[in-house]
């Protein structure tokens, strides 16, 4: 066995065993925790795929913000995980049957690969020329894919906007600031000196 291929199996498993004990583990945090693992594991696999730079994306990303951030929403938000959880047993069933749905797909796909001839040699070189992958990636979206990828982008900035717009709701019983108005005020009328003597207080 090479290094590489104990390198994978290594990755395999921690990635299978973080994604089952994500699954079925009581505490919620430490369900966060094993998720983590679950992406640091798949990192690695993508590297040792000669995928780079999607696996610092997916430690950047994944790792570096959502998980975290999950976690830091289980962890301040007050959730009674015991009524949720019985609330989620009268699903099994259904849960149950997507599950060997999904095995039974997975077992259908597993059955008809094939690893195609000369496979190792253009992992290696994945873009032609001989140049590396993360360059081939930005030349691929910022040259080739451009508009696409542009599109993309004003269709998640359509949707974030369309999102604050649905969910943003004006108080009246909340003060707001009021920009313009603190910009325009008059600095004479702003403040105004009380000459009190001493002794006395200040009346309206």
């Amino acid at each position: 066995m090479t290094p590489a291929v104990i390198a994978f199996y290594l990755f395999a498993v921690s990635t299978l065993a973080g994604g089952l004990f994500t699954v079925i583990a009581r505490n919620p945090v430490h369900s966060v925790l094993w998720l983590i693992l679950a992406f640091l594991s798949s990192a690695g696999l993508f590297v040792l795929l000669g995928a780079e730079f999607v696996a610092m994306l997916l430690i950047i990303v994944y790792v570096g913000a959502v998980a975290v951030l999950f976690l830091f929403v289980v962890m301040m938000l007050d959730i009674d995980f015991a009524a949720l959880k019985a609330e989620m047993a009268r699903y099994m069933p259904l849960a149950l049957l997507i599950g060997v749905v999904l095995l039974m797909q997975l077992g259908i796909a597993l059955g008809a690969w094939t690893i195609s001839e000369g496979a190792e040699m253009r992992r290696a070189v994945p873009v032609e020329g001989g140049i590396h992958n993360t360059q081939g990636l930005g030349l691929v979206l910022y040259d080739r894919y451009i508009l696409l990828f542009q599109l993309a982008g004003l269709i998640l900035l359509v949707a974030m906007v369309g999102a604050i717009v649905l969910t943003l709701r004006h108080r009246s019983d909340v003060k707001r600031q009021n920009v313009l108005a603190q910009m325009y005020r008059d600095p004479k009328t702003a403040m105004e000196l009380k000459d009190v003597k001493p002794g006395q207080g200040l009346q309206r």
